[in-house]
């Protein structure tokens, strides 16, 4: 601080935080966290990838809770045929919970589409795009708690606080869209590590997601906070933005440039210019009846998670980089320890024709080849029962799918063993999951770093492979 008026400072901070109401939600008090070093990446404009993409931009549909690959994607006759039998080899060293003997899938599976995967009855709307999705069926993590897996399947690490993977993304490729955020979360859920898991951490500010509602709130009610202000209008609030920008100037004569005052302005931008843009991407009233039934809103049932949806997709044709959808209630969706027949059917109902809808509304729209479809949960569920009608989690093995972007439609990768507990074939860590994830949009994984506190830091650690054989 040296050289610079003690009184002039303190009329600076007043006039931050004075200036700062009104100018949105995008000003977290992560913004000045301690120990950021300057980034290689500062500006959220797009920028070039490292090398040619398949595709632009990620929804990720999230289903909390840890859906059961065995009952829903990954058919495993054998575990039908030993139903009520002992597992024939060891269960993990580390289990969240005990299990008995195997639980054959309450549901039946059929073949759909000219690829023949077979597909449980508890997604036939899904089913019927089954060409157009490419199945992970050999996923695993390393933790068996929903806190812990979590944040490993959204930051990559289960143990430390680091930047989320939308964040990671928009750091590497910005937005299409200055009048956006680059990463929307749409009714995240606000359990199990929470606002970590859209976090930009050491990142950059203007990286970190931004949420619309939560979890414990109807999609109606998911939108941007302040996006409007009624109380000062938009000239008032340009000069405010320029008054800052001129004091920020004057600091940076005396003290030199300040990354994270330099983020915190950014974020300032960027909610003035949301003003613009933001109201009329929430407003689906113009949509037509065919596409809001499409999307399941004229049913009780999908109306919510199909609103979210719908909205993910006016976000991703307007530029939004990383669109993240999370069906969660304000507990765990879909951690069915007992009651699985009831609780799967009940979710799978809630999410299966939203996501045919987005699924075809995006082909139909000519977004698909583009746009990258992610759909999965922080694990699966065990093959063994936990009680007499549900299941444990199960990190070691599970199904995840993609779909557009430049995936192989219609493809089965990797697998589990005959009863779906371990990933055997092309095993996929999340490691490798990011690796792939990041490849598909044009960035190399160990490439895209960032340093802080001495080291360079990238979403896979020090691991992940790209899976290749999943690519077009």
């Amino acid at each position: 601080m040296t050289g610079l008026p003690t009184f002039r400072f303190c009329e600076r901070r007043t006039m931050l935080k004075r200036a700062a109401v009104g100018f949105g939600h995008l000003a977290f008090s992560a913004l000045l966290a301690d120990g950021a070093e300057s980034p290689d990446r500062a500006s959220d404009a797009a920028r070039l990838p490292h090398f040619r993409p398949r595709a632009r931009r990620v929804i990720f549909l999230f289903m909390k809770g840890g859906p059961s690959h065995v009952d829903t994607f990954e058919f495993k006759p054998r575990l039908q045929q030993d139903d009520g039998k002992e597992l024939p080899f060891d269960k993990p060293r580390v289990q969240f919970a005990p299990t008995g003997k195997l639980l054959r899938s309450p549901w039946r599976f059929r073949h759909y589409g000219q690829s023949g995967i077979q597909i449980s009855e508890l997604f036939p709307h899904v089913a019927n795009h089954v060409d157009d999705i490419c199945f992970l069926h050999s996923v695993h993590g390393t933790n068996a708690a929903h806190g812990g897996a979590l944040l490993k399947l959204h930051t990559g690490s289960d143990t430390f606080v680091r930047p989320s993977m939308g964040s990671w993304i928009t750091f590497g490729l910005g937005t299409d869209n200055e009048n956006l955020p680059g990463f929307i979360t749409i009714c995240p859920t606000l359990a199990h590590g929470g606002v970590k898991n859209w976090s930009s951490a050491f990142l950059p500010a203007q990286f970190q997601g931004t949420p619309l509602g939560n979890a414990s709130l109807p999609a109606t009610e998911a939108r941007l906070k302040y996006a409007t202000n009624a109380a000062v209008s938009r000239s008032t609030q340009q000069l405010q933005i320029d008054l800052l920008r001129e004091f920020n100037a004057d600091y940076e004569q005396v003290a030199g440039a300040h990354d994270m005052l330099d983020a915190r302005m950014k974020s300032f931008e960027l909610a003035f210019r949301m003003q613009t843009e933001a109201p009329e991407v929430e407003d689906i009233s113009d949509e037509s009846q065919a596409t809001l039934k499409l999307y399941g809103l004229d049913n009780d049932v999908t109306k919510d998670f199909g609103r979210q949806c719908l909205l993910a997709r006016r976000f991703a044709e307007r530029g939004v980089r990383f669109i993240q959808v999370t069906h969660s209630d304000s507990h765990v969706q879909w951690d069915q320890h007992s009651d699985l027949l009831q609780g799967h059917t009940k979710n799978a109902a809630e999410v299966d024709r939203p996501i045919a809808g987005l699924l075809a509304d995006l082909k139909q729209r000519g977004l698909l080849d583009d746009t990258l479809v992610l759909w999965g949960g922080e694990f699966g569920r065990t093959p063994t029962a936990q009680g007499t009608n549900g299941r444990d989690h199960n990190p070691e093995g599970f199904t995840m799918w993609m779909a557009g972007g430049g995936v192989k439609g219609g493809f089965r990768y990797g697998a589990t063993d005959e009863y779906g507990y371990y990933a055997v074939e092309d095993k996929m860590h999340i490691n490798d999951l990011h690796a792939t994830l990041l490849h598909i949009l044009g960035l190399d994984h160990e490439r895209l770093t960032y340093r802080f506190a001495g080291r360079d830091f990238r979403l896979t650690d020090i691991a992940g492979s790209v899976a290749h054989g999943i690519l077009a």
